[in-house]
C-alpha cells in the first residue's frame, strides 16, 4: 500500500521550484505526498503562498516574517498579515522565530518581531511555525507564556538535542523533522526521532533546501519527504506505513488540514 504523506514545510514560491511547479507537484503526488504546506517568510512570499493555496487543491499556506527580515512590525504590516491570515487555506503564522546562527538582525529586534507574531497567532487562533537556530534558550523563555494560548506550535526543521525536545514537548509543541535526519552525523537528531512520542512527529522538506540522502547537495523538493519518512521508520524500527499514518494524522491535527 502506498504511504500517504504531508510535507509540512516547503517554499514553493522559490525559483528552484516555481519555474516548473507542475512537474514538482506531479512528482510529489507520485511519491505519495498528499498535501504540502507552503511557507511565507515576508509579506511578498506570504502573498504568493496564499495565491498558490488558492490555485491548488492540495496546497496550504502560512504567512509570516522570518527572523532574517525581522523588524518591529508597524500597524500597516500587522494589518497586512492579519488580512492574509484570514484566507480560507491559511493554516498557520510562520515561519517566525529566532536565528542566532546567521544573526542577520539584532537579537532584541528578532525577539520583538517574534513576540508580535506569536500574539497574532494567539489572537487569530492559528498554529505558529517556529524557526529556531542556535537560540533555543531564548525561544523557550519567550514562547512559554503563550504556549497555552496557541492553537498548536511546530518547531520547523528541528535542530535541538533531546533536552530541548523535551522542553518543547512539555509546552505541547510538535517537532518537524527534515531531510537532515538522513545524514550520517546527525546523531542528536537521530536520538530525538527515536525518543519523541510518535504523535508529536511531523515530516518536512524545507524545499528547496536540505535535500536528503541520496540527493544531498541538490535542490530539494516535496517528493523527497519520502526519504525522511523512510529514515524515521528505520530509526524507530517500524514500518514506513506506520510513520506515514502517524505523521499525516499529526499534520492534519497540527494545521487543521481536513481529512
Amino acid at each position: 500500500m502506498e504511504a500517504t504523506l504531508i510535507d509540512t514545510h516547503a517554499h514553493l514560491d522559490f525559483p528552484e521550484l516555481a519555474r516548473d511547479l507542475d512537474s514538482v507537484l506531479d512528482r510529489a503526488s507520485r511519491a505519495g505526498v498528499r498535501e504540502i504546506v507552503t511557507i511565507g517568510i515576508d509579506l511578498e512570499s506570504s502573498r504568493k503562498a496564499v495565491n498558490l493555496a488558492g490555485r491548488h487543491e492540495r496546497i496550504y499556506a502560512t504567512v509570516g516574517i522570518h527572523p532574517h527580515g525581522a523588524r518591529r512590525i508597524d500597524h500597516a504590516t500587522l494589518e497586512s498579515l492579519r488580512r492574509l491570515a484570514g484566507g480560507d487555506k491559511v493554516v498557520a503564522i510562520g515561519e517566525i522565530g529566532l536565528d542566532y546562527y546567521r544573526d542577520r538582525q539584532p537579537r532584541p529586534v528578532q525577539q520583538e518581531c517574534f513576540r508580535q507574531q506569536v500574539e497574532l497567532a494567539c489572537e487569530l487562533g492559528l498554529t505558529a511555525v517556529f524557526h529556531v537556530r542556535d537560540a533555543h534558550e531564548d525561544f523557550l523563555r519567550l514562547v512559554e507564556p503563550y504556549a497555552d494560548k496557541l492553537r498548536r506550535g511546530v518547531l520547523h526543521c528541528f535542530s535541538g538535542d533531546w533536552a530541548v525536545a523535551e522542553a518543547a514537548l512539555a509546552l505541547g509543541f510538535h517537532l518537524s523533522i527534515p531531510g537532515t535526519v538522513t545524514y550520517p552525523r546527525a546523531e542528536a537528531q537521530h536520538e530525538v526521532v527515536r525518543r519523541c512520542p510518535v504523535e508529536r512527529l511531523l515530516i518536512e522538506t524545507d524545499a528547496p533546501f536540505l535535500a536528503p540522502v541520496p540527493f544531498r547537495g541538490k535542490d530539494n523538493e516535496p517528493a523527497y519527504v519520502l526519504y525522511t519518512a523512510q529514515k524515521i521508520a528505520q530509526l524507530r524500527g517500524c514500518a514506513l506505513d506506520e510513520v506515514a499514518r502517524h505523521t499525516t494524522r499529526n499534520a492534519r491535527d497540527a494545521f487543521g488540514i481536513p481529512h
